[in-house]
């Protein structure tokens, strides 16, 4: 069975609630696919507004990050069961940024990834490489590390159902992209680690995205990759052209 190609937006920090409206309204009507699932994955101020203008459509909402106990004493996070009360489907984990500002490490994700799986939340876990450790050849290495460790205890049915997002920290809102060639290989080199950690069929399952400076001009070619399963795109997702992302056929 063919994997179904999701594009999932990564909003960031951009968009008050009253600006995240007009772009949901403005970007519903250009990605509207039978094809695709698509993700609009906001801040966390933006859910309840955002989740109200997707209604009627087959747009999904994410959140960029949770926490990874259901409540207490942590001023400022967000918990899975408020998000899945909120109407949040998918939520990030990992995302490059989060690892390095603000030093997010694999045994917290690997926290966040099972809290995520436990809510029905669908997990888009992100790894990727910096341009050194590319340089050094060690991209593999390094994110096979990445992948082992935030699945520690997950189970081969879990792992079918959640997201891998590859972004090379290097191509992020860089105007690099990695080339076609070089997203694929790694992304096949995910989907066998998968094989390895649980079976052929879960890695069969699991969907693979790439993610970095993925824009309408490049979405093609990207996606028709046997390992490339969508894209996770940030600075394009506030514009139009994420609708030339979603329907790049």
């Amino acid at each position: 069975m063919a994997r179904r190609k999701i594009v999932a937006g990564n909003w960031k920090m951009n968009m008050t609630p009253s600006e995240a409206v007009k772009l949901t309204e403005e970007l519903n009507p250009l990605v509207a696919s039978d094809d695709v699932d698509v993700v609009y994955c906001v801040p966390a101020i933006d859910i309840t507004t955002v989740v109200e203008a997707v209604k009627g459509t087959k747009v999904a909402v994410g959140a960029q990050n949770l926490y990874f106990e259901d409540k207490g004493a942590y001023t400022g996070e967000i918990a899975a069961p408020m998000l899945v009360d909120a109407g949040v489907k998918y939520v990030i984990i990992g995302h490059s940024e989060r690892r390095e500002y603000f030093k997010e490490d694999d045994a917290m994700l690997n926290k966040k990834v099972k809290k995520a799986l436990e809510a029905g939340l669908i997990p888009i876990l992100c790894c990727g490489e910096s341009l050194e450790q590319r340089e050094m050849g060690v991209t593999m290495d390094w994110i096979r590390f990445q992948i082992k460790s935030d699945l520690v205890g997950v189970t081969a049915e879990q792992v079918a159902s959640l997201v891998i997002a590859y972004e090379p920290i290097w191509a992020i809102g860089t105007g690099k992209t990695a080339t076609t060639e070089q997203a694929q290989e790694v992304c096949k080199g995910i989907r066998e680690c998968i094989a390895e950690m649980y079976d052929q069929a879960t890695a069969e399952a699991v969907r693979i995205q790439y993610g970095g400076s993925v824009n309408g001009g490049n979405a093609a070619e990207l996606f028709a990759q046997p390992d490339i399963d969508g894209g996770l795109v940030g600075g394009a997702s506030l514009k139009a052209d994420f609708g030339k992302i979603v329907n790049y056929k």
